[in-house]
């Protein structure tokens, strides 16, 4: 097995080249961004989990996605700020590999519960009177762990492939996680099978992905235009706007990094756009919803109006 071959130990982080005081400014900062994410994931889980009115399959998703926000935060988020105060602190290779393997669980499954989402939102909107037949409770959970089960199976495949590469040195990952295609440039062997499982890979949980939700929001628009009053066609379209603006913000950055126009160094970008997934978009995703959904704005005020002393 090439796992065998395997001398190297532990992994160096590069991260990203800035001048100490530059490297603490940005330590207090992405604090405070973590921080919050789990704030705000927190208070999204308790309110679903404590409100009745929450107890509904729309709802039920959300709460996985916040789950997947926290678990996809707490794996890159910590050693980031570890590498912030402490540049040449090394990384287990164990501890790596481990990164990596929830680093694409956590991905695979957000991206197949966003598909997830939409199809509930197509169901709700298209198919009013049918709804809580075809989005019952049983197949609410199927969905849910068909979603997760699949996006461990996916990392699982990476992971199998990359566990049989040697690594021999050098020991500098250049990113400021255990990202895989920046592990992948330290193998000491030819790794074109895994590049193209990622490329397979990358296409069943990004083009299918994106081009269901295409596809679920175009009935839904076609749908929105036959209700005859504004105030109507506003409060069916309005149940979409929260996960419209988390696809966009999930999906945006690749499709720009991808298919925009390349300048300067790439891998830098690359960098760029994973830190806006692992710190932004977490902690903006509750944000959203909460913001821009009346239902858990007045669930939220509910709870504090409990709290307060009559």
């Amino acid at each position: 097995m090439g796992g065998n071959q395997t001398s190297v130990t532990e992994f160096l982080l590069v991260g990203f080249p800035l001048s100490p005081r530059m490297q603490l400014l940005l330590f207090g900062l992405f604090s405070v961004f973590y921080a919050f994410t789990l704030l705000g994931n927190g208070v999204i889980l308790g309110l679903i989990s404590l409100d009745s009115k929450l107890h509904t399959p729309m709802y039920f998703f959300l709460s996985q996605l916040a789950t997947v926000d926290i678990a996809y935060a707490c794996n890159t988020v910590p050693q980031m700020l570890v590498n912030l105060l402490s540049p040449a602190q090394p990384i287990s290779f164990a501890g790596c590999l481990t990164q990596t393997f929830l680093f694409l669980i956590f991905a695979h499954t957000e991206c197949l519960l966003l598909v997830v989402m939409s199809y509930d939102r197509y169901v709700a909107v298209c198919l009013p009177l049918r709804y809580s037949t075809i989005m019952s409770w049983r197949v609410c959970i199927t969905l849910a762990v068909a979603s997760w089960t699949l996006g461990f199976l996916l990392a699982l495949v990476h992971m199998v492939l990359l566990l049989l590469l040697p690594f021999c040195g050098p020991q500098n990952v250049n990113h400021f996680l255990c990202e895989l295609l920046a592990v992948l440039k330290l193998a000491c062997a030819d790794t074109h099978l895994n590049e193209v499982v990622i490329v397979a890979v990358g296409m069943l949980v990004l083009v299918g992905p994106v081009s269901a939700i295409v596809v679920s929001y175009g009935h839904i628009l076609c749908a929105v235009q036959k209700i005859q009053s504004a105030e109507g066609r506003w409060k069916a379209f309005s149940t979409c706007s929260s996960h419209l603006c988390v696809v966009g913000l999930f999906y945006g950055p690749p499709i720009i990094m991808y298919i925009g126009p390349q300048h300067g160094d790439p891998q830098e970008k690359k960098k760029y756009l994973l830190l806006f997934h692992s710190l932004f978009n977490p902690m903006l995703n509750p944000l959203i919803y909460s913001l821009r959904n009346r239902e858990v704005s007045a669930a939220l005020r509910r709870r504090l109006g409990k709290g307060r002393p009559s």
